[in-house]
């Protein structure tokens, strides 16, 4: 609900409830009270409009102006004179423009009577003081969290569009770093690698600025892009794959995984050792899990100039900003190895029509 709407739903309550009290004597009789006659009804409004008084002065001045700027003594002291003037007021009003029908005379009061009647009211008006405060305050706060929200909103998409941003040029560097080592073994296979790359790079242009896409065309980028890392592998490294068939329906933040399988190439590949590296991408309901494990040769500060870390710390943040609550995620070294495990539940949250 938009502020607007907030603010015109709000006075419309103001006025539904001051409808209520000031004609519902018009619609309330009983044998002993039957229904008020014109100067009974003009004498009845007296109360209700000094408790708007009362309210409203708190509503749109006192508690903006005094209350608000920490002066609450002087905001007491001033509502204790309000009160005081408005009781005055409606007693004189009483007492001399709308005098009662002395045909039935009342009875006589004691001092502990009028001591009792003037209590109770005092009581009423601070009550009325008191709603006026509520009313406000949370009033206040409502736009306050809604602001509060709305800011931390812009400031996720901000920071969202930034990590996207740093995403594809890391995951070009990286990629080109590949082709680079291609074109010094086999220059043939490097050109059709580049044909490859710009496939991916589209991919990564075009669907990595989407704020979600089919899971089945993620799976297919992660599949194009294991088969251009195919290509520059040696003889003695090993690859496994394992990606969900037939997925359809599901939908998922673009470029989530590829972190994961960068890594693996990245640290999982030696050019004189036996290696490996093995990533699973399983459905399971509406979770999506994808592992990665492989042999483990960290590569050298000085060495790796990939840009080596940004991958990760990008991936942890992004996913902290699209599925807090919603994910899994360990990973490091065990032994000779390094794995990595990432579980995302896709279900979107029930939405109850009211």
């Amino acid at each position: 609900m938009t502020p607007q709407r907030t603010r015109h739903t709000g006075w419309l309550i103001h006025g539904l409830i001051w409808a209520v009290v000031i004609f519902m004597p018009l619609f309330l009789t009983t044998p002993d009270a039957p229904l008020m006659d014109g100067p009974q009804y003009v004498r009845y409004l007296i109360v209700p409009l000094s408790f708007m008084v009362v309210f409203y002065a708190n509503f749109f001045w006192l508690i903006d102006r005094l209350l608000s700027r920490h002066r609450a003594g002087l905001f007491i002291t001033v509502n204790i004179l309000l009160i005081a003037v408005v009781m005055a007021s409606v007693h004189l009003c009483f007492q001399y423009l709308f005098q009662p029908d002395f045909r039935r005379p009342p009875p006589p009061r004691m001092f502990i009577d009028h001591l009792m009647f003037l209590s109770r009211n005092v009581l009423l008006y601070i009550l009325v003081a008191g709603a006026s405060v509520a009313l406000r305050m949370t009033g206040r706060w409502y736009r306050a969290e809604a602001e509060r929200k709305e800011l931390e909103h812009r400031r996720s998409e901000a920071e969202l569009q930034n990590l996207r941003q740093q995403l594809n040029p890391h995951f070009l560097f990286n990629t080109l770093n590949n082709i680079y080592t291609l074109i010094q073994l086999d220059p043939a296979r490097a050109q059709s690698a580049v044909h490859d790359l710009s496939r991916l790079l589209r991919y990564v242009l075009y669907g990595g600025s989407r704020e979600e896409v089919p899971l089945q065309d993620e799976l297919d980028f992660i599949r194009e892009y294991i088969e251009l890392m195919r290509i520059r592998l040696p003889r003695h490294v090993a690859v496994k794959v394992e990606l969900q068939e037939g997925v359809s329906g599901m939908m998922i933040a673009p470029l989530m995984f590829i972190p994961l399988v960068e890594n693996a190439f990245k640290h999982g590949v030696s050019n004189d050792s036996q290696s490996f590296v093995i990533i699973r991408i399983l459905v399971d309901g509406d979770r999506v899990t994808c592992g990665t494990v492989n042999s483990y040769f960290p590569k050298a500060r000085d060495y790796d100039r990939s840009g080596s870390g940004i991958g990760l710390a990008n991936l942890v943040r992004r996913l902290d900003l699209l599925y807090p609550g919603k994910y899994e995620f360990r990973y490091g070294q065990e032994g000779g190895e390094y794995i990595a495990s990432l579980s995302i539940d896709l279900s979107k949250p029930e939405h109850h029509e009211t």
